[in-house]
């Protein structure tokens, strides 16, 4: 089963790495298509704490105000026991990283190589991954922290924008949401939770997370949400216990912050009795298992997705033919698309300009051999007309395989058998003729018209074509811009669902 999440986690990666990341686009996403928790709460809501408590390490960039400003796509990977923790970013594929504060600092600076210092956000993926014997199989989509006002630098539309962005990960029918409400606020102004009811009024989709349970007033405790009487969810509520603020400025140890989490839930009174269902450690493994469930049940679709779009794309990408390069062989070209016809030819019609003037070049040339092939084809007709002379007639009636009588005298050979003959032959002769001429005209024009005009159009290239300065001459080829802008796209997308196809038949799952 571990494999399935590693599958997903390959797939995620040639998404990320070929600009698929689920915006808006004519063509087919796979990203769309893939099972991925995303992770949404509010600004202060603790989510930043609850995603280091479930990986170990403190790795995530911390401030006021919108620190996550891009989408970050977690995979983590479970090593085994005594393996050495490293991280490796996609976008520095050779780089392996160590030092978990060199993590954060290149969070930030990627961040910003996207949106410039500024405090923009962007709908570009940051693509991490975790490799620890300290984590479960798990892949977690960080998304930037819901707010209800812009800060200084920030556009107006900067609340509505990060909405935006969240609801586009979450509306997805396989997505799960994972909601972190903090408990010291009331439920019914949690922002995670109001955006999650919207897209999911079910719940079905949703894992509720309480944080700061250890903040709440005394005398008040989370017991009726974590049991679900307050909110129901199909899933049930965790709660969790980050390290306070003191704690982290003091680089308290990750690992004894989650022995100190187990030890809150199953010495609190109010929590002992939901204690085994209680932490981030839990969190964790219920993730993993329920991601792995998913992805399990979604596997047929994305198959039948890849198969049928691979198919799509090598159909439309074999319409909009093969790119030519500028310098490539001009007359060769040429020469292998005047052979063919204008309007039957798909490959010209990638090259407006080119199309043009071959389609010029060539009714110029069938024009000039018009007069030619008519006089050829009358040439036919008249060859055939000059086989039956009057000789022939008047050797009728005293052609004895004709029908006619030798021994008759000269007027009785003209009586209405003689006549009846006459016609009879003429008729015959006619259609055989007319017969003969449905084949041999049109090869006439072929020989006389086609033939010879291809032969001018190839001179008139050759001749008018080979004047031209290189730049002119290249220009021919220049295809339409959405042409080239559409093939590279559906090339790129190609290759993704191929290397998709071959990493799931790579992979054996349990029935």
């Amino acid at each position: 089963m571990e494999n399935l999440i590693s599958l997903v986690n390959k797939i995620q990666r040639a998404c990320t790495a070929l600009g698929d990341h689920g915006e808006a686009s004519a063509l087919p996403t796979l990203w769309d298509s893939l099972p991925a928790i995303a992770v949404v709460g509010g600004q202060s809501s603790g989510k930043s704490s609850v995603l280091e408590s479930i990986v170990g390490k403190d790795f995530l960039p911390r401030g006021s105000g919108i620190v996550t400003r891009r989408p970050l796509v977690l995979q983590l990977h479970k090593l085994d026991e005594g393996s050495r923790e490293y991280a490796e970013f996609l976008h520095l594929q050779r780089k392996r990283f160590t030092d978990f504060a060199a993590v954060r600092k290149e969070i930030q600076d990627e961040t910003d190589r996207e949106t410039g210092r500024s405090k923009q956000i962007s709908s570009v993926p940051i693509h991490l991954s975790i490799y620890s014997p300290n984590v479960v199989n798990l892949t977690l989509i960080d998304l930037p922290g819901l707010t209800k006002v812009a800060v200084e630098g920030q556009p107006d539309s900067i609340v509505q924008d990060i909405e935006n962005m969240v609801r586009s990960y979450i509306e997805k029918p396989n997505s799960i949401i994972l909601a972190i409400s903090p408990a010291n606020q009331d439920l019914a102004t949690s922002d995670a939770i109001k955006i999650s009811r919207e897209v999911d009024p079910t719940g079905e989709r949703t894992i509720g997370v309480l944080t700061k349970i250890d903040l709440m007033d005394k005398g008040t405790d989370a017991v009726d949400i974590l049991e679900g009487k307050a909110y129901r969810l199909k899933f049930p509520w965790v709660g969790v216990v980050n390290r306070s603020q003191a704690d982290i400025n003091k680089n308290v140890d990750m690992i004894a912050a989650r022995r100190r989490e187990r030890e809150y839930f199953a010495n609190t009174p109010e929590y002992k009795h939901l204690a085994h269902r209680m932490g981030s450690e839990h969190l964790a493994k219920i993730l993993s298992k329920h991601l792995e469930t998913v992805i399990k049940s979604k596997i047929p679709g994305i198959q039948s997705l890849i198969n049928k779009t691979v198919a799509e794309l090598e159909t439309e990408l074999s319409r909009l033919g093969k790119p030519i390069a500028a310098d490539a062989g001009v007359h060769a070209l040429l020469k292998d698309l005047v052979h063919k016809a204008i309007n039957e030819t798909v490959e010209l019609k990638q090259y407006p300009a080119l199309r043009v003037e071959v389609g010029n070049a060539a009714i110029d040339s069938l024009d000039r051999m018009r007069d030619q092939s008519k006089k050829a084809a009358l040439q036919l007709v008249d060859m055939e007309c000059s086989y039956l002379t009057v000789d022939f007639f008047r050797k009728l009636p005293q052609d004895v395989e004709k029908g006619g009588n030798p021994t008759h005298s000269i007027f009785d050979r003209y009586n209405d058998s003689y006549l009846r003959r006459i016609g009879t032959t003429v008729l015959s002769y006619i259609n055989m003729v007319c017969a003969g001429l449905r084949n041999s005209i049109p090869k006439s024009v072929v020989y006389c018209q086609v033939r010879e005009a291809k032969r001018s159009l190839l001179d008139h290239f050759f001749a008018e074509l080979g004047k031209m300065e290189q730049k002119k001459l290249s220009s021919l080829l220049n295809e339409d811009p959405a042409v080239m802008e559409r093939r590279t796209a559906l090339a790129k997308r190609l290759e993704l669902y191929r290397a998709a196809q071959a990493e799931i038949d790579t992979v054996a799952w349990s029935k």
